[in-house]
This record gives C-alpha cells, sequence and structure tokens, in this order.
C-alpha cells in the first residue's frame, strides 16, 4: 500500500516553524475565525499533458488537436484524465468536472469546494496524482503555467467564499448584484492587495509569460459579473453559491501560501470596509490606453521582478505571508530572475544571429 502524509513542521523544541506555509496558512484562517468565518475555497487546476521521448524525458510534443470541452478522445491524453479522475475519487474526492481545455494537450480537473485548509492539502495531492497518473500512460504532466508559446497557458482560478456559521456571508438578495456588503469589501481589499500579492499567486519567471493580453489570462485589476476578462469575476449563482472568482494564480504557486495571501487582502478590505470601483462590464481587452486609464484599470505587474517588488510595498501580504517565508522567497525569485537574465534564449539566436 502507498500512504500521503499531511502535516505541519514544528522545531525540535516544539514550536511552530515559521518558515511552515500550512502553518502558515492555519494562522490567517484563525484570524478569519476571530472575525466570525469560515473560508471555503474552489480551485481550477489546469495542466499540460505532453510526449515522452524515447530516453523517457518530457517533451513539448502532442498529438493532440482538440480543443475547449472537446468531447471526443482526441489522443492517450483523454484515457489519462479519466484515470486521474478515478484516482481521485478513491481518494474521496467530489469531481466536479473534468475537461479539455483551450489549448491542444491542456486539460482541467475541478473538485468541490471545501474549507481553505482541506483545499490545499487536495491541491497538493491533486498535483501528485497528475504526475503520477500521467507516467502510468507515457506522457509528462506539467502544472507549468506557459510551456508553449502562441497558446493559452495554465491557471489556477480560485474560487472563494466566507461563511458565518451556514450562512453564505457574501449573500444579500438585497445588496448590488446580490452581494453582501462583506463580499464587495473583500472583492476591495483582493483587488488593492492584487500588485502585492501576485510573486506569490504567480511564482515563476515562467508565469509572467501568461500574464500576457490576448490568451484569456487577467492582466487588468478589475472586476465584473458579466465578463471574464477582469481579474476578479462573479460567477451567476446566488444563495450558497455566492463567490469571487480570482483569476490571476497559475498551478505552480504554493497553494497554502497563495490562499494566506488571498484571505489576508479580502479581510483586510472587509476589517477597512474597501469599496471597489464600479463593475467594467466591457472586454478590457479590446480597451486602449487612454480607455483604461479613464476608467481607473490598472495593470498587474509585468515580471517577477516587478512582482517582488510590489510585494515588499505591500505590508498586509508580507505580515501574513511572515518574514521567515518573504526573505527566503524573495532571495530565491532574484536569484532566478538573474539567472533567466544571463540566459541566451533560443528566440534571441534566431532573431539575431543572422543579422549582426
Amino acid at each position: 500500500m502507498t500512504a500521503r502524509l499531511i502535516c505541519d513542521i514544528y522545531t525540535p523544541d516544539g514550536e511552530p516553524f515559521a518558515g511552515c506555509p500550512r502553518l502558515t496558512l492555519k494562522r490567517i484562517l484563525k484570524d478569519a475565525s476571530s472575525m466570525g468565518y469560515t473560508v471555503n475555497m474552489g480551485p481550477e487546476a489546469e495542466f499540460f499533458l505532453f510526449e515522452l521521448d524515447e530516453h523517457g524525458r518530457p517533451t513539448v510534443r502532442t498529438y493532440d488537436s482538440g480543443g475547449y470541452f472537446d468531447h471526443f478522445p482526441v489522443d492517450t491524453g483523454e484515457a489519462a484524465r479519466r484515470d486521474m479522475v478515478i484516482t481521485l475519487q478513491d481518494l474521496g474526492y467530489e469531481i466536479e468536472a473534468s475537461h479539455h481545455e483551450t489549448a491542444p494537450a491542456q486539460h482541467e480537473i475541478d473538485f468541490r469546494y471545501a474549507d481553505a485548509l482541506l483545499t490545499a492539502d487536495r491541491m497538493i495531492t491533486l498535483k501528485l496524482v497528475v504526475h503520477t497518473v500521467a507516467l502510468r500512460h507515457r506522457l509528462h504532466a506539467t502544472f507549468m503555467p506557459k510551456p508553449v508559446c502562441g497558446v493559452a497557458g495554465s491557471g489556477m482560478h480560485v474560487h472563494q467564499s466566507l461563511f458565518s456559521g451556514d450562512a453564505n456571508a457574501f449573500d444579500d438578495p438585497k445588496g448590488p448584484y446580490g452581494l453582501s456588503k462583506v463580499c464587495l469589501n473583500y472583492l476591495g481589499g483582493l483587488l488593492a492587495h492584487a500588485k502585492g500579492m501576485t510573486a506569490i499567486t504567480n511564482p515563476l519567471v515562467n508565469s509572467y509569460k501568461r500574464l500576457v493580453s490576448g490568451y484569456e489570462a487577467p492582466v487588468y485589476i478589475a472586476w465584473s459579473e458579466k465578463n471574464r476578462s477582469p481579474l476578479v469575476r462573479v460567477p451567476a449563482r446566488r444563495g450558497l453559491g455566492t463567490r469571487l472568482e480570482l483569476r490571476s494564480p497559475d498551478p505552480s504557486c504554493n497553494p497554502y501560501l497563495a490562499f494566506a495571501a488571498m484571505i489576508a487582502a479580502g479581510l483586510d478590505g472587509v476589517r477597512k470596509g474597501s469599496e471597489p470601483p464600479p463593475p467594467v462590464r466591457g472586454n478590457i481587452y479590446d480597451m486602449n490606453g487612454p480607455e483604461r486609464q479613464r476608467l481607473g484599470i490598472d495593470s498587474l505587474p509585468g515580471s517577477i521582478e516587478e512582482a517582488v517588488q510590489e510585494l515588499l510595498r505591500d505590508e498586509v501580504i508580507v505580515s501574513a505571508i511572515g518574514e521567515h517565508i518573504i526573505g527566503r522567497f524573495v532571495d530565491a525569485k532574484r536569484i532566478e530572475a538573474e539567472a533567466f537574465r544571463k540566459q541566451v534564449h533560443q528566440w534571441e539566436l534566431d532573431q539575431y544571429l543572422s543579422v549582426f
């Protein structure tokens, strides 16, 4: 038999380890509890399934030519995804959706929302299952945000809501858009700290190849209950299903830290009574710079270096994640960015080698 162990990390003296991401999330959830709330999360995990080469090494080759919600088998990825779902169900997951995504070889598996800690645990296990089952099918699974240029990257949209007892604190049939004041304030917090938490929710140099206009990934800090181009979408369902969907995170993030950052941002908005700007009904991708400026629509950081600078300026997110993790995270990201800066890439060779 194979066992899965999920645990918290303590020092030899029995003290909570400041570098434990799971304890970081538990600390933020305790903060939410002190305000009278439990937090529910529901991520949508996207990933690619690529062929292995003759030596068993990963490639970006695929025979898949399927598109969004394609219901016909298009390659061996369909069988692999089916076995992933069966394995997750055997582990107690309630699978809500499993389908082909927009790009060739891209897939998505969604499981039912739960409290934030359990959801983070399940997200870690899902990634392990996806990788393991893919190998059994002679495929390589990757949660890399943007493995192929010119097609959509992989995101991890995160649906979130606050509950007070058995009642959804985000729901108010008499409120604007059917949303409560708590929901709107939480939304205001997400928007106010969007730049500061992006390094945590999108932690790779490669993450910012996905966060570009034109491939469905959100770039602009806005919200809407009518379209999917802004950062935050309000799905149509109300009642117990009232929730906010943050669309910027990608599946390379640490779910414990990413959830902690989102919740801290939202709770800060609730505490301060942050009011979000009016929703944006039009497609932001189609707007030019002056139009976005007139509507007060700002942009997410465009690189990991910029995101790290925004993180360090955001006291709420830094406090939520903790100085120990922030210090080591920032050091690691700066090393990664510098290594990338020094590298000569194939695009540069194709562009310049024969010209200069």
